[in-house]
Protein backbone atom coordinates (compact mmCIF):
# COMPACT_ATOMS: atom_id res chain seq x y z
CA UNK A 1 0.00 0.00 0.00
CA UNK A 2 2.64 2.47 0.67
CA UNK A 3 4.90 1.59 -2.54
CA UNK A 4 1.99 3.23 -3.83
CA UNK A 5 2.91 6.39 -2.25
CA UNK A 6 6.24 6.54 -2.69
CA UNK A 7 6.27 5.77 -6.46
CA UNK A 8 3.67 8.46 -7.33
CA UNK A 9 6.04 10.22 -9.22
CA UNK A 10 5.51 13.49 -7.22
CA UNK A 11 9.09 13.38 -5.84
CA UNK A 12 9.92 14.03 -9.01
CA UNK A 13 7.67 16.68 -9.09
CA UNK A 14 9.35 18.74 -6.04
CA UNK A 15 12.25 19.95 -8.57
CA UNK A 16 10.17 20.86 -11.13
CA UNK A 17 7.45 22.38 -9.15
CA UNK A 18 9.76 25.30 -8.17
CA UNK A 19 9.46 26.67 -11.09
CA UNK A 20 5.95 27.48 -11.01
CA UNK A 21 4.15 30.37 -13.27
CA UNK A 22 1.73 32.53 -11.62
CA UNK A 23 -0.61 30.96 -13.65
CA UNK A 24 0.30 27.44 -12.43
CA UNK A 25 0.60 28.41 -9.29
CA UNK A 26 -2.52 29.90 -8.27
CA UNK A 27 -4.86 29.45 -11.42
CA UNK A 28 -4.38 26.27 -12.74
CA UNK A 29 -3.14 24.66 -9.84
CA UNK A 30 -2.82 20.68 -9.53
CA UNK A 31 -1.69 20.96 -5.54
CA UNK A 32 -4.76 19.94 -3.56
CA UNK A 33 -3.79 22.51 -1.02
CA UNK A 34 -4.30 26.07 -3.59
CA UNK A 35 -7.37 23.77 -5.28
CA UNK A 36 -8.80 23.63 -1.05
CA UNK A 37 -8.36 27.26 -0.92
CA UNK A 38 -9.79 28.08 -4.59
CA UNK A 39 -12.96 25.76 -3.50
CA UNK A 40 -13.02 27.76 -0.24
CA UNK A 41 -12.84 31.54 -1.68
CA UNK A 42 -15.35 30.33 -4.01
CA UNK A 43 -18.18 29.05 -1.76
CA UNK A 44 -17.55 32.36 0.18
CA UNK A 45 -18.06 34.52 -2.53
CA UNK A 46 -21.05 32.24 -3.42
CA UNK A 47 -22.18 32.63 0.05
CA UNK A 48 -22.43 36.42 0.27
CA UNK A 49 -24.42 36.15 -2.92
CA UNK A 50 -26.87 33.73 -0.83
CA UNK A 51 -27.07 35.55 1.97
CA UNK A 52 -27.74 39.15 0.46
CA UNK A 53 -30.66 37.34 -1.37
CA UNK A 54 -31.93 35.85 1.99
CA UNK A 55 -31.89 39.55 3.48
CA UNK A 56 -33.83 41.04 0.78
CA UNK A 57 -36.46 37.96 0.58
CA UNK A 58 -36.86 38.39 4.64
CA UNK A 59 -37.18 42.28 4.14
CA UNK A 60 -40.21 41.68 1.73
CA UNK A 61 -42.12 38.97 3.94
CA UNK A 62 -41.57 41.64 7.30
CA UNK A 63 -42.47 44.81 5.15
CA UNK A 64 -44.61 43.60 2.44
CA UNK A 65 -45.36 45.98 -0.32
CA UNK A 66 -43.95 49.11 1.38
CA UNK A 67 -40.51 50.54 -0.99
CA UNK A 68 -36.85 49.92 -0.12
CA UNK A 69 -34.15 51.59 -1.26
CA UNK A 70 -32.34 48.37 -1.32
CA UNK A 71 -34.82 46.59 -3.97
CA UNK A 72 -34.77 49.97 -6.33
CA UNK A 73 -30.99 49.28 -6.05
CA UNK A 74 -30.09 45.56 -6.13
CA UNK A 75 -33.28 44.75 -8.42
CA UNK A 76 -33.64 47.43 -10.90
CA UNK A 77 -37.07 46.79 -12.96
CA UNK A 78 -38.02 44.07 -10.77
CA UNK A 79 -38.79 46.36 -8.13
CA UNK A 80 -40.40 49.43 -9.56
CA UNK A 81 -40.37 52.24 -6.99
CA UNK A 82 -38.74 50.25 -4.54
CA UNK A 83 -41.58 47.70 -4.18
CA UNK A 84 -40.62 44.20 -4.63
CA UNK A 85 -42.31 42.25 -7.64
CA UNK A 86 -43.92 39.11 -6.51
CA UNK A 87 -42.26 37.09 -9.56
CA UNK A 88 -38.89 37.90 -8.21
CA UNK A 89 -39.31 37.02 -5.21
CA UNK A 90 -39.89 33.12 -6.03
CA UNK A 91 -36.51 33.67 -7.93
CA UNK A 92 -35.15 34.83 -4.98
CA UNK A 93 -35.92 31.73 -2.78
CA UNK A 94 -35.26 29.98 -5.60
CA UNK A 95 -31.18 30.65 -6.02
CA UNK A 96 -30.60 31.40 -2.62
CA UNK A 97 -31.62 27.74 -1.78
CA UNK A 98 -29.43 26.89 -4.78
CA UNK A 99 -26.57 29.11 -3.96
CA UNK A 100 -26.58 27.48 -0.33
CA UNK A 101 -27.22 24.46 -0.82
CA UNK A 102 -24.95 23.34 -3.60
CA UNK A 103 -22.53 26.18 -4.04
CA UNK A 104 -21.71 27.13 -0.40
CA UNK A 105 -22.28 24.06 1.68
CA UNK A 106 -21.38 21.42 -0.99
CA UNK A 107 -18.13 23.27 -2.17
CA UNK A 108 -17.41 24.95 1.40
CA UNK A 109 -16.96 21.52 3.04
CA UNK A 110 -16.70 18.62 0.47
CA UNK A 111 -14.71 20.88 -1.74
CA UNK A 112 -12.09 22.73 0.94
CA UNK A 113 -11.84 20.30 3.30
CA UNK A 114 -11.94 16.64 1.08
CA UNK A 115 -9.05 18.32 -0.99
CA UNK A 116 -7.29 20.22 1.84
CA UNK A 117 -6.95 17.24 4.24
CA UNK A 118 -7.22 13.93 2.64
CA UNK A 119 -4.02 13.59 0.98
CA UNK A 120 -2.22 15.11 4.48
CA UNK A 121 -3.86 13.23 6.70
CA UNK A 122 -3.50 10.14 5.01
CA UNK A 123 0.12 10.78 4.28
CA UNK A 124 0.22 11.24 0.50
CA UNK A 125 1.74 13.54 -1.60
CA UNK A 126 -1.82 14.40 -3.31
CA UNK A 127 -4.47 13.50 -4.80
CA UNK A 128 -4.37 10.27 -6.92
CA UNK A 129 -4.92 12.90 -10.03
CA UNK A 130 -4.01 16.47 -9.68
CA UNK A 131 -5.25 17.02 -13.31
CA UNK A 132 -8.72 15.68 -12.53
CA UNK A 133 -8.87 17.48 -9.08
CA UNK A 134 -8.10 20.77 -11.37
CA UNK A 135 -10.64 20.01 -13.80
CA UNK A 136 -13.40 19.71 -11.00
CA UNK A 137 -12.72 22.90 -9.54
CA UNK A 138 -13.24 24.72 -12.58
CA UNK A 139 -16.49 23.07 -13.20
CA UNK A 140 -17.23 24.22 -10.22
CA UNK A 141 -16.61 27.64 -10.81
CA UNK A 142 -17.74 28.16 -14.45
CA UNK A 143 -21.15 26.37 -13.22
CA UNK A 144 -20.99 29.41 -10.33
CA UNK A 145 -20.93 31.59 -13.30
CA UNK A 146 -23.53 30.48 -15.41
CA UNK A 147 -25.89 30.35 -12.15
CA UNK A 148 -24.84 33.64 -10.91
CA UNK A 149 -25.18 35.29 -14.96
CA UNK A 150 -28.81 33.43 -14.84
CA UNK A 151 -29.59 36.37 -12.09
CA UNK A 152 -29.31 39.03 -15.18
CA UNK A 153 -31.30 36.96 -18.02
CA UNK A 154 -34.20 39.81 -19.28
CA UNK A 155 -37.27 37.76 -18.25
CA UNK A 156 -35.84 36.84 -14.89
CA UNK A 157 -33.97 33.81 -12.72
CA UNK A 158 -35.03 30.68 -12.44
CA UNK A 159 -38.09 30.82 -9.92
CA UNK A 160 -39.93 27.14 -9.51
CA UNK A 161 -37.74 26.95 -6.64
CA UNK A 162 -34.73 25.59 -5.13
CA UNK A 163 -36.55 21.84 -5.82
CA UNK A 164 -37.53 23.23 -9.33
CA UNK A 165 -40.95 20.85 -9.36
CA UNK A 166 -42.43 20.39 -12.96
CA UNK A 167 -44.88 21.91 -14.68
CA UNK A 168 -43.34 25.03 -13.36
CA UNK A 169 -39.86 23.97 -14.22
CA UNK A 170 -41.05 22.45 -17.62
CA UNK A 171 -43.37 24.97 -19.04
CA UNK A 172 -40.88 27.87 -20.87
CA UNK A 173 -44.09 29.92 -20.91
CA UNK A 174 -45.49 28.99 -17.47
CA UNK A 175 -43.58 32.16 -16.09
CA UNK A 176 -40.87 35.12 -16.49
CA UNK A 177 -38.61 32.76 -14.18
CA UNK A 178 -39.53 29.38 -16.39
CA UNK A 179 -37.74 30.92 -19.53
CA UNK A 180 -34.44 31.33 -19.83
CA UNK A 181 -33.53 31.84 -16.27
CA UNK A 182 -34.69 28.16 -15.78
CA UNK A 183 -32.30 26.87 -18.91
CA UNK A 184 -29.35 28.07 -17.34
CA UNK A 185 -30.47 26.57 -13.75
CA UNK A 186 -30.17 23.19 -15.41
CA UNK A 187 -27.37 23.76 -17.09
CA UNK A 188 -25.34 25.29 -14.61
CA UNK A 189 -26.26 21.77 -12.10
CA UNK A 190 -25.39 20.08 -14.94
CA UNK A 191 -21.92 20.93 -14.63
CA UNK A 192 -21.51 20.95 -11.08
CA UNK A 193 -22.81 17.43 -11.20
CA UNK A 194 -19.81 17.14 -13.88
CA UNK A 195 -17.51 18.49 -10.94
CA UNK A 196 -18.51 16.87 -7.83
CA UNK A 197 -18.42 13.13 -9.89
CA UNK A 198 -15.37 13.45 -10.59
CA UNK A 199 -14.10 14.68 -7.27
CA UNK A 200 -15.70 12.24 -5.31
CA UNK A 201 -14.03 9.61 -7.41
CA UNK A 202 -10.51 11.25 -6.97
CA UNK A 203 -11.43 11.03 -3.33
CA UNK A 204 -12.32 7.49 -3.05
CA UNK A 205 -9.30 6.17 -4.91
CA UNK A 206 -6.98 8.69 -2.62
CA UNK A 207 -8.45 7.25 0.48
CA UNK A 208 -8.67 3.53 -0.57
CA UNK A 209 -4.28 3.41 -3.08
CA UNK A 210 -2.65 6.36 -1.34
CA UNK A 211 -2.69 5.64 2.65
CA UNK A 212 1.31 5.62 4.14
CA UNK A 213 2.56 2.72 5.58
CA UNK A 214 1.07 1.96 8.89
CA UNK A 215 -2.53 4.06 8.20
CA UNK A 216 -5.00 1.53 8.34
CA UNK A 217 -8.78 2.36 8.03
CA UNK A 218 -9.18 1.85 11.47
CA UNK A 219 -7.01 4.71 11.96
CA UNK A 220 -7.87 7.23 9.60
CA UNK A 221 -9.13 9.98 11.51
CA UNK A 222 -12.75 10.37 11.33
CA UNK A 223 -13.03 13.17 9.10
CA UNK A 224 -11.30 11.20 6.42
CA UNK A 225 -14.20 8.52 7.23
CA UNK A 226 -17.04 11.70 6.74
CA UNK A 227 -15.34 12.14 3.26
CA UNK A 228 -15.01 8.82 2.54
CA UNK A 229 -18.88 7.91 2.98
CA UNK A 230 -19.61 11.33 1.36
CA UNK A 231 -17.85 10.72 -1.80
CA UNK A 232 -19.62 7.60 -1.76
CA UNK A 233 -22.93 8.87 -1.54
CA UNK A 234 -22.16 11.46 -4.19
CA UNK A 235 -21.25 8.92 -6.54
CA UNK A 236 -24.47 6.98 -6.12
CA UNK A 237 -27.26 9.99 -5.87
CA UNK A 238 -25.80 12.65 -7.95
CA UNK A 239 -26.24 10.90 -11.38
CA UNK A 240 -29.89 10.67 -10.22
CA UNK A 241 -30.13 14.59 -10.29
CA UNK A 242 -28.25 14.73 -13.65
CA UNK A 243 -31.06 12.07 -15.03
CA UNK A 244 -33.72 14.46 -13.83
CA UNK A 245 -32.42 17.78 -15.40
CA UNK A 246 -31.68 15.76 -18.67
CA UNK A 247 -35.24 14.80 -19.09
CA UNK A 248 -36.49 18.01 -17.94
CA UNK A 249 -34.63 19.87 -20.34
CA UNK A 250 -35.77 17.06 -23.42
CA UNK A 251 -39.28 18.04 -22.09
CA UNK A 252 -39.33 21.95 -22.20
CA UNK A 253 -36.81 21.69 -25.79
CA UNK A 254 -37.98 18.68 -27.30
CA UNK A 255 -41.63 18.28 -27.18
CA UNK A 256 -41.35 14.59 -24.63
CA UNK A 257 -43.64 14.06 -21.30
CA UNK A 258 -41.53 12.51 -19.51
CA UNK A 259 -42.72 14.99 -16.35
CA UNK A 260 -45.77 16.42 -17.98
CA UNK A 261 -49.74 15.09 -18.74
CA UNK A 262 -52.86 16.54 -19.02
CA UNK A 263 -51.81 20.79 -18.78
CA UNK A 264 -53.94 23.56 -19.18
CA UNK A 265 -52.87 26.90 -20.21
CA UNK A 266 -55.41 29.67 -20.34
CA UNK A 267 -58.55 26.90 -20.91
CA UNK A 268 -56.29 25.24 -24.06
CA UNK A 269 -55.26 21.71 -23.62
CA UNK A 270 -51.47 21.13 -24.70
CA UNK A 271 -50.36 18.21 -26.34
CA UNK A 272 -48.32 16.34 -23.13
CA UNK A 273 -50.01 13.12 -22.02
CA UNK A 274 -48.43 9.88 -20.20
CA UNK A 275 -45.84 12.35 -17.67
CA UNK A 276 -45.61 12.15 -14.30
CA UNK A 277 -44.29 15.37 -12.00
CA UNK A 278 -44.17 12.75 -9.33
CA UNK A 279 -41.59 10.92 -11.33
CA UNK A 280 -39.17 14.12 -10.99
CA UNK A 281 -39.97 14.45 -7.39
CA UNK A 282 -38.59 10.40 -6.79
CA UNK A 283 -35.71 11.53 -9.00
CA UNK A 284 -34.98 14.78 -7.36
CA UNK A 285 -35.29 13.36 -3.93
CA UNK A 286 -33.18 10.42 -3.94
CA UNK A 287 -30.59 12.95 -4.43
CA UNK A 288 -31.94 15.85 -2.31
CA UNK A 289 -32.00 13.70 0.79
CA UNK A 290 -28.20 12.07 0.77
CA UNK A 291 -27.46 15.71 -0.46
CA UNK A 292 -28.63 16.70 3.04
CA UNK A 293 -25.93 14.39 4.73
CA UNK A 294 -23.28 14.80 1.82
CA UNK A 295 -23.60 18.53 3.51
CA UNK A 296 -23.54 17.29 7.20
CA UNK A 297 -21.28 14.22 7.06
CA UNK A 298 -18.13 16.06 6.32
CA UNK A 299 -19.36 19.42 9.03
CA UNK A 300 -19.12 15.83 11.80
CA UNK A 301 -15.99 14.97 10.91
CA UNK A 302 -14.81 18.14 11.44
CA UNK A 303 -16.37 18.86 14.38
CA UNK A 304 -14.97 15.01 15.68
CA UNK A 305 -11.66 16.06 14.84
CA UNK A 306 -11.80 19.37 16.82
CA UNK A 307 -13.54 18.38 19.77
CA UNK A 308 -11.07 15.72 20.40
CA UNK A 309 -7.86 18.50 19.80
CA UNK A 310 -10.03 20.91 21.93
CA UNK A 311 -11.00 18.75 24.80
CA UNK A 312 -7.75 17.30 24.97
CA UNK A 313 -9.33 13.71 25.06
CA UNK A 314 -9.72 11.04 22.89
CA UNK A 315 -12.48 10.97 20.92
CA UNK A 316 -15.33 8.73 22.66
CA UNK A 317 -16.58 5.70 20.90
CA UNK A 318 -13.61 5.91 18.25
CA UNK A 319 -15.74 2.39 16.13
CA UNK A 320 -19.17 3.42 17.29
CA UNK A 321 -18.31 6.70 15.45
CA UNK A 322 -17.37 4.95 12.19
CA UNK A 323 -20.18 2.82 12.40
CA UNK A 324 -22.58 5.52 12.56
CA UNK A 325 -21.22 7.04 10.41
CA UNK A 326 -21.39 4.34 7.32
CA UNK A 327 -25.26 4.01 8.89
CA UNK A 328 -26.09 7.22 7.98
CA UNK A 329 -24.18 6.89 4.53
CA UNK A 330 -26.56 3.80 4.05
CA UNK A 331 -29.62 4.50 5.74
CA UNK A 332 -30.05 8.16 3.72
CA UNK A 333 -30.13 6.77 0.34
CA UNK A 334 -33.51 4.84 1.91
CA UNK A 335 -35.32 7.76 3.28
CA UNK A 336 -36.19 10.00 0.32
CA UNK A 337 -40.06 10.00 0.10
CA UNK A 338 -40.65 11.56 3.52
CA UNK A 339 -40.42 14.59 1.47
CA UNK A 340 -43.44 13.12 -0.46
CA UNK A 341 -46.05 12.33 1.96
CA UNK A 342 -48.66 14.81 0.91
CA UNK A 343 -47.85 14.26 -2.81
CA UNK A 344 -50.50 11.43 -3.22
CA UNK A 345 -48.44 8.04 -1.99
CA UNK A 346 -49.53 4.92 -0.86
CA UNK A 347 -50.00 5.16 2.92
CA UNK A 348 -47.97 1.89 3.43
CA UNK A 349 -45.00 3.03 1.39
CA UNK A 350 -45.54 6.62 3.48
CA UNK A 351 -45.01 3.77 6.78
CA UNK A 352 -41.89 1.69 5.22
CA UNK A 353 -40.45 5.83 4.56
CA UNK A 354 -41.40 6.55 8.23
CA UNK A 355 -40.05 3.82 9.60
CA UNK A 356 -36.42 4.05 7.92
CA UNK A 357 -36.34 7.90 8.41
CA UNK A 358 -36.96 7.44 12.66
CA UNK A 359 -34.62 4.81 11.95
CA UNK A 360 -32.03 7.03 10.60
CA UNK A 361 -32.20 9.24 14.24
CA UNK A 362 -30.34 6.40 16.13
CA UNK A 363 -26.66 6.44 13.96
CA UNK A 364 -27.35 10.60 14.54
CA UNK A 365 -28.34 9.78 18.02
CA UNK A 366 -24.93 8.14 18.72
CA UNK A 367 -22.74 10.98 17.77
CA UNK A 368 -24.75 13.67 19.63
CA UNK A 369 -23.94 11.35 22.41
CA UNK A 370 -20.17 10.62 21.69
CA UNK A 371 -19.73 14.18 21.13
CA UNK A 372 -21.16 15.32 24.39
CA UNK A 373 -19.13 12.40 26.28
CA UNK A 374 -15.77 13.44 23.97
CA UNK A 375 -15.87 17.07 25.91
CA UNK A 376 -17.12 15.72 29.43
CA UNK A 377 -14.63 16.33 31.72
CA UNK A 378 -12.04 17.44 28.66
CA UNK A 379 -9.68 19.86 29.57
CA UNK A 380 -11.56 22.05 27.50
CA UNK A 381 -9.92 25.23 25.26
CA UNK A 382 -13.01 27.30 24.40
CA UNK A 383 -11.35 29.22 21.14
CA UNK A 384 -13.46 29.94 18.24
CA UNK A 385 -13.22 26.33 16.33
CA UNK A 386 -14.42 24.87 19.60
CA UNK A 387 -17.25 27.21 20.04
CA UNK A 388 -18.64 26.78 16.49
CA UNK A 389 -18.07 22.81 17.34
CA UNK A 390 -20.38 22.94 20.60
CA UNK A 391 -22.64 24.99 18.34
CA UNK A 392 -23.00 22.13 15.84
CA UNK A 393 -23.75 19.85 18.28
CA UNK A 394 -26.44 22.53 19.28
CA UNK A 395 -28.27 23.14 16.21
CA UNK A 396 -27.89 19.41 15.32
CA UNK A 397 -29.44 18.04 18.36
CA UNK A 398 -32.34 21.01 18.05
CA UNK A 399 -33.14 20.52 14.28
CA UNK A 400 -32.95 16.82 14.47
CA UNK A 401 -35.82 17.05 17.07
CA UNK A 402 -38.40 18.55 14.53
CA UNK A 403 -37.33 16.00 12.14
CA UNK A 404 -38.85 13.54 13.98
CA UNK A 405 -42.21 15.15 13.32
CA UNK A 406 -41.49 15.78 9.73
CA UNK A 407 -40.62 12.39 9.30
CA UNK A 408 -43.63 11.31 11.03
CA UNK A 409 -46.01 10.86 7.71
CA UNK A 410 -49.32 11.01 10.04
CA UNK A 411 -47.70 14.13 11.74
CA UNK A 412 -46.23 15.88 8.89
CA UNK A 413 -49.31 16.55 7.02
CA UNK A 414 -50.60 19.39 9.35
CA UNK A 415 -46.77 21.45 8.92
CA UNK A 416 -46.17 20.34 4.99
CA UNK A 417 -44.56 23.04 3.44
CA UNK A 418 -45.17 25.63 6.19
CA UNK A 419 -42.41 27.65 7.60
CA UNK A 420 -41.80 24.48 10.02
CA UNK A 421 -40.08 22.79 7.50
CA UNK A 422 -37.91 25.56 6.90
CA UNK A 423 -36.83 26.18 10.45
CA UNK A 424 -36.04 22.63 10.70
CA UNK A 425 -33.74 22.09 7.70
CA UNK A 426 -32.24 25.15 8.28
CA UNK A 427 -31.10 24.43 11.96
CA UNK A 428 -30.56 20.52 11.11
CA UNK A 429 -29.03 21.05 7.76
CA UNK A 430 -28.21 24.94 6.99
CA UNK A 431 -27.03 26.43 10.64
CA UNK A 432 -25.34 23.13 11.51
CA UNK A 433 -23.23 22.66 8.38
CA UNK A 434 -22.33 26.19 8.39
CA UNK A 435 -20.94 26.21 11.86
CA UNK A 436 -19.10 22.92 10.72
CA UNK A 437 -17.56 25.07 7.78
CA UNK A 438 -16.56 27.73 10.54
CA UNK A 439 -15.20 25.53 13.13
CA UNK A 440 -13.07 23.72 10.33
CA UNK A 441 -11.58 27.39 9.00
CA UNK A 442 -10.85 29.00 12.56
CA UNK A 443 -9.32 25.59 13.01
CA UNK A 444 -7.44 24.43 10.04
CA UNK A 445 -6.39 28.52 8.77
CA UNK A 446 -3.19 27.97 9.61
CA UNK A 447 -2.28 25.26 7.69
CA UNK A 448 -4.02 26.68 4.77
CA UNK A 449 -2.48 30.31 4.93
CA UNK A 450 0.51 29.86 7.46
CA UNK A 451 -1.15 32.84 9.95
CA UNK A 452 -3.71 32.98 12.12
CA UNK A 453 -7.41 34.02 12.35
CA UNK A 454 -7.69 37.14 15.19
CA UNK A 455 -9.21 35.09 18.33
CA UNK A 456 -11.26 38.04 19.80
CA UNK A 457 -12.84 38.62 16.14
CA UNK A 458 -13.45 35.12 16.09
CA UNK A 459 -15.69 34.65 19.50
CA UNK A 460 -17.85 38.20 18.34
CA UNK A 461 -18.38 36.02 14.83
CA UNK A 462 -19.41 33.32 17.34
CA UNK A 463 -21.60 34.71 19.55
CA UNK A 464 -23.51 36.88 17.37
CA UNK A 465 -24.54 34.39 14.76
CA UNK A 466 -25.27 31.81 17.49
CA UNK A 467 -27.73 33.92 18.61
CA UNK A 468 -29.51 35.49 15.60
CA UNK A 469 -29.24 32.09 13.92
CA UNK A 470 -31.48 30.73 16.85
CA UNK A 471 -33.48 34.34 16.30
CA UNK A 472 -34.25 33.72 13.24
CA UNK A 473 -35.33 30.21 13.45
CA UNK A 474 -36.51 29.04 16.34
CA UNK A 475 -39.52 31.61 16.27
CA UNK A 476 -40.50 29.50 12.56
CA UNK A 477 -41.48 26.88 14.49
CA UNK A 478 -44.17 28.50 15.64
CA UNK A 479 -45.67 30.59 12.78
CA UNK A 480 -45.10 26.87 11.11
CA UNK A 481 -47.35 25.41 13.57
CA UNK A 482 -49.83 28.09 13.25
CA UNK A 483 -50.24 27.29 9.56
CA UNK A 484 -48.15 29.35 7.99
CA UNK A 485 -47.31 28.31 4.44
CA UNK A 486 -43.64 29.24 3.25
CA UNK A 487 -42.53 30.99 -0.26
CA UNK A 488 -45.97 33.49 -0.17
CA UNK A 489 -44.62 36.99 -0.87
CA UNK A 490 -46.89 38.43 1.14
CA UNK A 491 -49.34 37.39 4.38
CA UNK A 492 -51.17 40.38 4.30
CA UNK A 493 -54.14 39.09 2.36
CA UNK A 494 -54.99 36.68 4.95
CA UNK A 495 -56.65 37.71 7.82
CA UNK A 496 -55.38 34.28 9.53
CA UNK A 497 -51.98 35.00 9.65
CA UNK A 498 -52.14 38.76 10.82
CA UNK A 499 -50.96 37.44 14.12
CA UNK A 500 -47.69 36.16 12.93
CA UNK A 501 -46.83 39.29 11.11
CA UNK A 502 -45.11 40.82 14.18
CA UNK A 503 -42.68 37.26 14.22
CA UNK A 504 -42.15 37.34 10.88
CA UNK A 505 -40.37 41.42 11.52
CA UNK A 506 -38.44 40.15 14.40
CA UNK A 507 -37.09 37.20 12.49
CA UNK A 508 -36.66 39.64 9.88
CA UNK A 509 -34.15 42.07 12.41
CA UNK A 510 -32.11 39.20 13.21
CA UNK A 511 -31.77 37.64 9.90
CA UNK A 512 -30.54 41.15 8.85
CA UNK A 513 -28.02 41.67 12.04
CA UNK A 514 -26.59 38.36 11.72
CA UNK A 515 -26.14 38.77 7.78
CA UNK A 516 -23.84 42.37 8.85
CA UNK A 517 -22.14 40.20 11.60
CA UNK A 518 -20.63 37.94 8.79
CA UNK A 519 -18.61 40.71 7.68
CA UNK A 520 -16.93 40.70 10.78
CA UNK A 521 -15.92 37.15 9.67
CA UNK A 522 -15.16 38.05 6.21
CA UNK A 523 -12.47 41.27 7.49
CA UNK A 524 -11.19 38.79 9.86
CA UNK A 525 -10.71 36.02 7.20
CA UNK A 526 -9.22 37.93 4.31
CA UNK A 527 -7.06 40.08 6.82
CA UNK A 528 -5.18 37.31 8.33
CA UNK A 529 -4.44 35.56 4.59
CA UNK A 530 -2.14 38.90 4.62
CA UNK A 531 -1.33 40.05 7.96
CA UNK A 532 -2.36 37.16 10.23
CA UNK A 533 0.04 36.36 13.12
CA UNK A 534 2.55 33.40 11.76
CA UNK A 535 1.54 30.47 12.66
CA UNK A 536 4.08 27.70 14.12
CA UNK A 537 4.08 23.89 12.54
CA UNK A 538 1.22 22.54 15.26
CA UNK A 539 -0.86 25.52 16.55
CA UNK A 540 -3.47 23.35 18.75
CA UNK A 541 -1.01 20.69 20.09
CA UNK A 542 -3.03 18.13 17.61
CA UNK A 543 -1.90 14.40 16.79
CA UNK A 544 -2.63 13.65 13.27
CA UNK A 545 -0.40 14.42 9.98
CA UNK A 546 -1.34 17.51 8.72
CA UNK A 547 0.60 19.04 11.80
CA UNK A 548 3.44 17.19 10.82
CA UNK A 549 4.42 19.02 7.43
CA UNK A 550 6.00 21.77 6.99
CA UNK A 551 4.10 25.23 7.23
CA UNK A 552 5.35 26.92 3.81
CA UNK A 553 3.73 24.58 1.52
CA UNK A 554 5.19 22.38 -0.70
CA UNK A 555 3.68 20.30 -3.91
CA UNK A 556 4.74 17.27 -2.22
CA UNK A 557 3.37 18.51 1.33
CA UNK A 558 7.03 16.66 3.03
CA UNK A 559 10.34 17.09 2.45
CA UNK A 560 11.56 13.93 2.00
CA UNK A 561 10.31 10.48 3.35
CA UNK A 562 6.61 10.67 3.96
CA UNK A 563 5.70 10.06 7.94
CA UNK A 564 4.72 6.26 9.11
CA UNK A 565 1.52 6.02 11.07
CA UNK A 566 2.08 4.31 14.36
CA UNK A 567 -1.14 4.57 16.33
CA UNK A 568 -4.59 5.87 15.71
CA UNK A 569 -5.43 9.71 15.39
CA UNK A 570 -6.51 10.40 19.21
CA UNK A 571 -3.87 10.03 21.48
CA UNK A 572 -4.76 12.92 23.89
CA UNK A 573 -3.85 13.08 27.56
CA UNK A 574 -1.91 9.73 27.43
CA UNK A 575 -0.53 8.26 30.94
CA UNK A 576 3.36 7.87 30.57
CA UNK A 577 4.14 10.94 28.18
CA UNK A 578 5.23 13.83 28.99
CA UNK A 579 2.97 16.04 26.61
CA UNK A 580 -1.01 15.75 26.58
CA UNK A 581 -0.77 14.41 22.86
CA UNK A 582 1.15 11.90 20.76
CA UNK A 583 1.08 12.52 17.45
CA UNK A 584 0.52 9.72 14.87
CA UNK A 585 3.89 9.48 13.28
CA UNK A 586 5.75 8.58 17.15
CA UNK A 587 6.47 5.02 17.48
CA UNK A 588 5.21 3.07 20.09
CA UNK A 589 7.98 2.73 22.73
CA UNK A 590 9.26 -0.77 24.40
CA UNK A 591 6.04 -2.18 26.93
CA UNK A 592 3.43 0.37 24.97
CA UNK A 593 1.07 -2.11 23.98
CA UNK A 594 -0.37 -1.54 20.33
CA UNK A 595 -3.59 0.04 20.69
CA UNK A 596 -6.44 -1.86 19.08
CA UNK A 597 -8.43 0.75 18.00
Amino acid sequence: MSATVDTHGHDDHDVHHHKETFVTKYIFSQDHKMIAKQYLITGTIMGVIGVLMSIMFRMQIAWPEKPNVLFEALLGKWAPEGVMDADIYLALVTIHGTIMVFFVLTAGLSGTFSNLLIPLQLGARDMASGFLNMVSYWLFFLSSVIMVISLFVEAGPAAAGWTIYPPLSALPLAQGGSGMGMTLWLVSMAIFIASSLLGSLNYIVTIINLRTKGMSFTRMPLTIWTFFVTAILGVVSFPVLLSAALLLIMDRSFGTSFFLSDIFIQGEVLHYQGGSPVLFEHLFWFLGHPEVYIVILPAMGLVSEIMASNSRKPIFGYRAMIMSILAIGFLSTIVWGHHMFISGMNPFLGSVFTFTTLLIAIPSAVKAFNWITTIWKGNLQLNPAMLFSIGFVSTFITGGLTGIILGDSALDINVHDTYFVVAHFHLVMGISALYGMFAGIYHWFPKMFGRMLNKNLGYLHFWVTAICAYGVFFPMHFIGMAGLPRRYYTNSNFPLFDDTANANVIITMFAIVGGIFQLVYLWNFFYSIFYGKKTVQNPWRSTTLEWTAPVKHIHGNWEGAIPHVYRWPYDYSKPGHEDDFVPQNVPLYDGEEELQH
